[in-house]
């Protein structure tokens, strides 16, 4: 009767009572063993170190070595068995590696401690998704650089408030974009120069007494040198809030953009028409075309973003140098990077397949008075017209072309000149959408030879 009630307040997953309570919550192999091969790189560079300065023999330090390549390949092989006793990464090694090689495994742990440890375990793994992200970016931008340059002359309304503003082109919009995805990248790649310091040889928080060599263990893992700074060393977890600050702007961007490719595709706009890769069908309604891959990048975006707050309420308290709470710190960013990853792949593909409907996008950029700017512009530059002015001509403008249910190309010069009479024909060479888009010659205009420029700078600088 006791052992039943005691099971019962442990709850019935919790037969064995608090050490299975304590083994759940403390294992942290069930995620961990993601940085195997980073362990085993730091561990194989440390030992190269140990044997170097004199601090392990050259023979313990080849059976070190066979061994963690035995592992690796295990590992690869899928026929490494992972314990949850032996709670991490680290530990799961050692241990194999004990069994393989005998004694001389209890050497590899020397001047170094599993905080250091999983700090390069980490960081490393880190690293390596920051540069797949600044590669995944990279294309990206290329495929909105193609979609521009076929584009260049694709008129289609700009938008702001989602309101009609001023035509632009399509490729213009793409243009946007790029500029965008570049931010991303550089962010990706400062957070790859800060990050560029080794912590192994921090130990436990406070060094070591042993002789080695951290330039070397820095050198050997690729980094430019080592952490100046122990206690910070194994208690920094600034390069994972980076990624994920980074990750979180990205995901913004591309929900931005997957927005903008829902509303795009629907037939009350039907500017553009998604491929049949990236769309599905409706379970009861036949004629139905969903976006469902830019609605999930959107959606997507929530998850990156919850990661980065959980990291942030995970370390806002935490005093120097390391707690067990850090051990909180990779799940989150391990789906992050994944779900980052698969929503740049997704949008590039979307991007590449992405039908352009221009005949939609001309009738759309031509309604609303687009070019009614162009008009008050016009009236400043060859009328002479102060600004408010012409603002208020125009504004008179726009409410007759309503009146008669026209756009503002469509009105007579009679009626133009009876709000002023400083209006000659010559105006009708802006209120076509295609001459504002050609008038906006400014250094990063709409104009789709300005447009062609900048698609060249980007060529190059990609």
């Amino acid at each position: 009767m006791t052992g039943k009630t005691s099971n019962q307040m442990w709850g019935g997953r919790f037969a064995s009572g608090p050490d299975a309570i304590m083994e759940e919550i403390n294992a942290s192999i069930d995620f961990d063993r993601k940085l195997s091969a980073q362990d085993i790189e730091g561990s194989l560079a440390h030992v190269a170190m140990l044997a170097d300065t004199g601090i392990v023999s050259g023979d313990d330090r080849d059976r070190i070595v066979a061994g963690l390549n035995t592992i690796l390949s295990e590992i690869n092989a899928g026929t490494f068995t992972f314990s949850r006793q032996l709670e991490d990464i680290h530990m799961n090694i050692e241990s194999r590696l004990a069994d393989l090689v005998g004694p001389a495994a209890g050497r590899l742990h020397t001047a170094r401690s599993r905080n250091d440890q999983v700090a390069v375990d980490f960081r490393m793994w880190v690293r390596a998704e920051l540069e797949k992200s600044v590669a995944a970016l990279g294309a990206l931008m290329a495929a909105f650089l193609d979609k521009a340059e076929e584009h260049a002359d694709t008129v289609m309304p700009g938008f702001t408030h989602l309101q009609t503003a001023q035509p632009v082109t399509f490729g213009h919009h793409c243009m946007a974009y790029v500029e965008m995805f570049s931010r991303d990248r550089s962010r990706m790649r400062d957070a790859l120069a800060r990050l560029d310091e080794c912590p192994l040889g921090a130990a436990a928080l406070a060094g070591t007494g042993f002789p080695i060599d951290r330039h070397q263990t820095a050198r050997a893992l690729g980094f430019s040198g080592p952490t100046r700074n122990s206690i910070d060393t194994v208690s920094d977890r600034d390069f994972a809030l980076e990624f994920l600050s980074a990750a979180a702007i990205c995901g913004t961007h591309l929900s931005r953009l997957a927005e903008e490719i829902v509303i795009w595709s629907t037939p009350q706009f039907g500017f553009v028409r998604l491929s049949d890769a990236f769309s599905t069908g409706s379970s009861i309604m036949p004629q139905k075309k969903n976006p469902d891959a830019a609605e999930l990048v959107r959606a997507k975006t929530g998850r990156i973003n919850g990661a980065l707050i959980a990291l942030l309420t995970v370390m806002k308290g935490l005093p120097l140098a390391y707690s067990k709470d850090m051990q909180e710190d990779k799940e989150q960013v391990f789906d992050a990077a994944a779900t980052l990853e698969l929503a740049i792949a997704a949008m590039t593909g979307m991007i590449r397949d992405l039908q352009v409907l221009p005949d939609a996008m001309r009738h759309a950029a031509g309604a609303g008075y687009s070019t009614a700017t162009d008009l008050a512009d016009w009236l400043v530059r060859v009328a002479g017209l102060p600004f408010r002015e012409a603002h208020h001509v125009t504004g008179q403008a726009v409410a007759l072309a309503e009146e008669k249910g026209c756009d503002l190309s469509g009105l007579e010069l009679a009626d133009l000149q009876s709000i002023n009479d400083a209006i000659t024909d010559d105006v009708y060479s802006v209120l076509s959408v295609e001459a504002s888009v050609a008038s906006r010659t400014s250094f990063g205009g709409a104009a789709p030879d300005e447009v062609r420029r900048q698609i060249t700078w980007w060529r190059k600088h990609l």
